[in-house]
């Protein structure tokens, strides 16, 4: 059972990459899916957070814009499309899962309570050069 980010790497600014949130050993469609990322000396923050019962999405506000959060249900994944990469994403990106979609958009707004989520991945590094 695990919950694996695939999809970083080094880019350019201005590139565009999507980021897969795979579930291992279990299905996704019980669970609201939130992506966070980390960068460089800096503190987790919520990006995105997708409902498992009605697709409802939820956004930081600093992230609309140039991200999008998806699922797919039958690929048993999410995704996040980042578009016009700049040098500040550069970061590990974390997906992170729970039954209550409440409380994923809680913790995508409050990342310090990251321990009330019941998954998270590994993480995918994300290099943006300028």
């Amino acid at each position: 059972v695990d919950l694996v980010e695939s999809g970083g790497g080094l880019v350019q600014s201005g590139d565009s990459l999507r980021l897969t949130c795979a579930a291992q050993g279990f299905s996704l469609v019980e669970y609201a899916i939130g992506w966070f990322r980390q960068g460089p000396g800096k503190e987790r923050e919520g990006i995105a957070c997708i409902s498992h019962s009605d697709g409802a999405t939820w956004y930081a506000d600093s992230m609309k814009g140039r991200f999008t959060v998806s699922r797919d249900n039958a690929a048993n994944a999410a995704y996040l499309q980042i578009d016009n990469l700049k040098p500040d994403d550069t970061g590990v990106y974390y997906c992170a899962i729970d039954t209550s979609y409440g409380t994923v958009v809680r913790v995508a707004g409050t990342p310090t309570l990251g321990k009330y989520l019941e998954r998270w991945g590994h993480g995918t590094p994300v290099t943006v050069s300028s």
